[in-house]
């Protein structure tokens, strides 16, 4: 496996019916959306996952659509980069400059997450997997 890879990408909408059939005619992904208590999350599904909910071909990744009106929402996408210590990798990316966006959240059955703003202020988040 790669150190800390993308796993994970995400994009905002403005319209989560929309977005939702949009991918499911161009692209075939099989979108699902969550419940309001994961603040209208629709989770992309690109490839083929194990019982972990990891990809099983090595080099692709799954994503996500979250709801621009929310709160801190971005209006850009972003990649989840995987680490396996949030604490450690949230003193790298200090130390390399970049800038903690909010203070890091469980999400559930996923693990530890994280966004923040690289050196050039594109937003990234960096996950801590609960089984990786």
């Amino acid at each position: 496996m790669s150190k800390n890879p993308v796993v994970h990408f995400e994009m905002p909408y403005k319209d989560s019916k929309r977005v939702a059939e949009f991918y499911e005619k161009a692209f075939g992904w099989q979108m699902t959306k969550l419940g309001d208590d994961m603040g209208g999350y629709i989770t992309a599904g690109t490839a083929e996952t194990d019982e972990n909910r990891m990809v099983k071909t090595p080099g692709t990744i799954n994503g996500g659509f979250y709801d621009q009106s929310l709160k801190d929402a971005s209006p850009v996408p972003s990649v989840v980069i995987q680490v396996a210590d949030l604490k450690a990798a949230i003193e790298a990316i200090k130390a390399a400059g970049g800038k903690i966006l909010r203070e890091p959240q469980e999400i559930p059955g996923i693990g530890l997450w994280v966004s923040f703003e690289d050196s050039e202020g594109n937003r990234v988040s960096a996950l801590q997997a609960k089984n990786g």
